[in-house]
């Protein structure tokens, strides 16, 4: 990235520490009574099976928003080959990743000046809808009743990349269903209750490339930031970044790998579904001076016609609505415009509709 702009250096209290604390306690869930018995599972959602899945579910979104799964079904090959493909695309030279930039009007493709809270980060990225087509609102004004396209840019090199990319994305989204079901349960809810907000799903997949980084102390490869969607599956390498900010004391702590798991974290939806049952955590990533970090976020989101509010099952009058209703197409629209500029003012936020 040549000389550092100073927009990438981050205010003073926002800065990583020298010394990282390592987080201890992120449960692992072993999701392999889904996948060995998923007959069993899928027909009761009484079974002990279930069950237990379900409150391991709740007490993570409680005590930490975040949870790890391991046994989740997702082959490893799927796995190691949009990895190999990952590495390859991000080691094409600059001017033949820019053929396929992704800019305002079409928001998928590939982009290294992207900005987080007005701070740009520390990270070259390509995304991808898992829909073809995906539909969200031409702009953010409430008045705008357009639609636009989102068109996934694919690059002609690696010349696999598409097919392995769309092999990727069908195996996330078989997953995202699973878990889906397992958070409705760990609600009280019914298993399916959440299936019918994403049938015009906006959901996509970033390809994230954090080159070595030689100001690790003043930049971070992705600064604060609650995911705004319903549900975030990660994949990451072995060189690891991400951080979570912990509850209990608001500490940044790492979220050390762990070979063939996916990290789960809960998004704003989630928590304005469940009124606030479980909460969206904030989380950054951290960079390095020597080593290249690669890591691959599935954005489960709903359909840009859906509009958001607390459940009504999860609503009484000892736990009245805490939110608004609002749209997540022009919310989604809203928050993507932060991506390219500096804003005057803070971007939409969930607290903004907060009663």
């Amino acid at each position: 990235m040549g000389e550092v702009d100073p927009a990438f250096i981050q205010a003073l209290e926002h800065r990583p520490k020298p010394e990282t604390i390592t987080a201890e306690g992120i449960p692992l869930i072993d999701l392999s009574p889904l996948i060995i018995s998923p007959d069993q599972s899928d027909d009761d959602p009484n079974s002990p099976l279930l069950s237990a899945l379900a409150a391991e579910i709740c007490a993570a979104c409680k005590t930490w928003g975040f949870f790890q799964v391991i046994n989740h079904g997702v082959p490893s090959h799927t796995r190691r080959k949009i990895d190999s493909v990952s590495r390859r695309f991000f080691s094409l030279p600059k001017h033949e990743k820019k053929r396929v930039s992704r800019d305002e009007s079409n928001p998928t493709g590939y982009y290294d000046t992207e900005h987080t809270k007005n701070v740009r980060d520390w990270k070259e990225v390509f995304d991808f809808t898992v829909d073809e087509p995906t539909f969200i609102p031409a702009s953010h004004e409430p008045d705008d009743d357009r639609l636009k396209e989102m068109i996934n840019q694919w690059p002609e090199n690696p010349p696999e990349f598409r097919d392995v990319c769309k092999e990727y994305a069908e195996e996330m989204e078989k997953l995202a269903y699973k878990l889906l079901q397992l958070i409705a349960l760990s609600l009280g809810l019914e298993k399916d209750r959440f299936a019918g907000f994403f049938e015009k799903q906006t959901t996509f997949i970033r390809l994230n490339y954090y080159p070595p980084c030689p100001i690790p102390d003043l930049a971070l490869g992705v600064g604060r930031h609650k995911d705004a969607g319903a549900l975030t599956i990660l994949g990451q390498d072995n060189v690891g970044g991400l951080q979570v900010k912990r509850k209990t004391d608001g500490e940044w702590v790492l979220v050390k790998p762990t070979p063939d798991a996916y990290i789960i974290n809960v998004g704003d939806i989630i928590q304005v579904w469940s009124n606030d049952e479980y909460e969206s955590v904030e989380h950054r990533v951290k960079v390095n001076s020597e080593n290249e970090r690669f890591s691959i976020p599935f954005f489960f989101n709903p359909g840009h016609d859906i509009t958001v509010e607390p459940l009504e099952e999860l609503v009484n009058e000892r736990n009245p609505a805490k939110y608004n209703p609002y749209s997540w197409g022009k919310f989604f629209t809203a928050r993507k415009r932060s991506n390219y500029k500096k804003l005057d003012v803070e971007n939409i936020q969930i607290h903004h509709f907060k009663n």
